[in-house]
């Protein structure tokens, strides 16, 4: 291991490095600077291939060092590998091998890919590894170099890079020593590097409540643009890249062929992103008012007033944030729009297979882990389903064992296709002595009803009951007669005086 560090006393530089298994370190005396570290790093560079070679001696580059003379009685011939191993350091630069290796691969990557990747190697790693064989990079320089990445400023005012970017950086340089290693026979010391861990970020999709308020309020040039995003789930480059060739009116699908990136039209994201997506009602009007306005000014079905397709930084900036400042939601990402068709489709019920198609997933992996647990959010009905289908199946009562005569066999059948018992007849109450009896006046009072008191205006007297008919036996049991009134046994009394013989 050799390095370039600073002394934090005098602000010289130092040469860090490891001489016959001791860590030796010289400092210079040449201050912080991005030239002469260059200087010192073309040294450093001298001592190594010297100690490869065993031709280094401490005294030749360190004379006034106190370690030279404790090195001098040491036989000159350590080196920092064995000699079968000696082919290790063989290679060409990093910087001229990385510079092929993405030549030979480009054909295989989208054009917005490479741009990303070029500013991934030019931006980190060829200043870092550039002037280095690619065999002689070692472990501890990659971990070294890792840890600069979370210090250096990062968005706004974030210190350090994410650790997502961080093993965004470290995986390039992994495939490129990987390939290294195959071609010039050593092992590649990023292999062993394990990835920082990222924190998980939830979706932060949008309610139902909040996606009317936001088509109410949005402006009305971007509300067709807005219903199409919220109830369609694609992709912030789909939409933008989507072109009215595109756009079955007959069958009412949107196929997705391409994708705008970085300003060029692209191949979709993977394979199965390549995908029809079925259009619903308010997207298929969307989509014909949308005809009317730019169906004449240009291929692509939402454009600025040059034609051109939408600028993401442009609407995000101008159109979508303010718009959540405005309506006080939460900051988010115009991605949400995605992820809340997701969470909308799942929450009406529809079948998780067929969302997947239209979010383009190859499986319902992704959908389950990512969305379903928002469902009960939406829906504030869990179990519903299982409301649903208990309310069907018990909807007839519940089921009585029968067995049938002839066969002895055990069934069951629903609650009310039983035949039900019978209801008794209703039995009279006795009368006091000074009423004479009426025929049937035993079927007339059930014996469960109270007595019955006339009412406080009328002379008390018990009446002649009404004569009622006795309910006849039938298969089908009658209803019990319903309680006489006050009213009515007044009445019932009134009558029964009148027809009595005047003495």
């Amino acid at each position: 291991m050799a390095k370039v560090t600073v002394r934090k006393e005098t602000g010289k530089l130092v040469i860090d490095f490891t001489y016959c298994g001791v860590r030796c370190r010289e400092q210079t005396a040449l201050p912080d600077s991005q030239l002469n570290r260059k200087r010192v790093q073309m040294l450093i560079d001298k001592i190594k291939k010297a100690q490869q070679d065993g031709s280094f001696h401490y005294s030749d580059y360190f004379p006034e060092s106190a370690l030279a003379a404790r090195f001098d009685s040491v036989v000159a011939s350590v080196v920092l590998a064995a000699p079968a191993t000696e082919a290790v350091d063989l290679g060409p630069l990093f910087s001229e091998f990385s510079s092929k290796w993405v030549d030979d691969h480009s054909i295989e990557w989208r054009r917005s890919h490479i741009r990303s990747l070029l500013s991934t190697l030019n931006g980190r790693l060829v200043p870092e590894f550039g002037n280095k064989a690619v065999g002689s990079i070692s472990k501890s320089d990659i971990l070294e170099f890792r840890a600069t990445l979370a210090k250096v400023k990062g968005r706004g005012k974030q210190v350090g890079l994410s650790s997502k970017r961080i093993n965004e950086i470290i995986g390039l340089l992994r495939q490129i020593l990987t390939e290294a290693a195959d071609q010039f026979q050593f092992t590649s010391p990023a292999l062993s590097i394990k990835k920082l861990r990222v924190r998980k970020t939830d979706v932060n999709p949008f309610s139902l409540v909040d996606v009317q308020r936001i088509m109410a309020t949005v402006r009305p040039d971007f509300r067709d643009y807005f219903t199409t995003r919220f109830f369609t789930g694609m992709r912030t480059g789909e939409v933008h890249g989507l072109k009215w060739k595109y756009i079955d009116w007959d069958l009412r699908i949107i196929r997705v062929r391409e994708t705008f990136v970085l300003g060029e039209d692209e191949y979709t994201k993977t394979d199965g992103s390549q995908r029809d997506i079925q259009m619903s009602q308010p997207v298929f009007d969307a989509l014909k008012r949308q005809l009317e306005v730019t169906g004449k000014k240009s291929d692509y079905v939402f454009c600025n007033q040059a034609g051109l397709p939408l600028d993401n930084k442009n609407f995000s900036d101008r159109v979508w944030y303010p718009l959540l400042r405005h309506l006080g939601l939460d900051k988010r990402r115009p991605y949400q729009m995605r992820h809340t068709a997701a969470t909308l489709w799942l929450a009406s019920g529809e079948a998780p297979e067929w969302i997947a198609r239209q979010l383009g997933h190859t499986s319902t992996e992704m959908l389950f882990r990512v969305y379903s647990r928002y469902v009960p959010n939406l829906t504030r009905q869990d179990g519903s389903a299982m409301e649903r289908l208990l309310a069907s199946h018990l909807s007839q009562g519940p089921l009585i064992e029968q067995k049938e005569s002839d066969s002895n066999v055990t069934v069951y059948v629903p609650a009310q296709e039983v035949a039900q018992q019978a209801i008794p007849k209703p039995r009279g109450v006795k009368r006091k002595a000074a009423v004479a009896p009426v025929d049937g006046d035993q079927d007339m009072v059930t014996r469960n009803q109270p007595p019955v008191t006339p009412p406080p205006s009328v002379p008390v007297s018990m009446p002649t009951p009404i004569a009622i008919p006795a309910p006849i036996a039938t298969q089908s049991p009658p209803a019990s007669p319903p309680p006489l009134s006050w009213q009515d046994m007044a009445e019932s009394w009134q009558r029964a005086q009148a027809a009595k013989p005047l003495n």
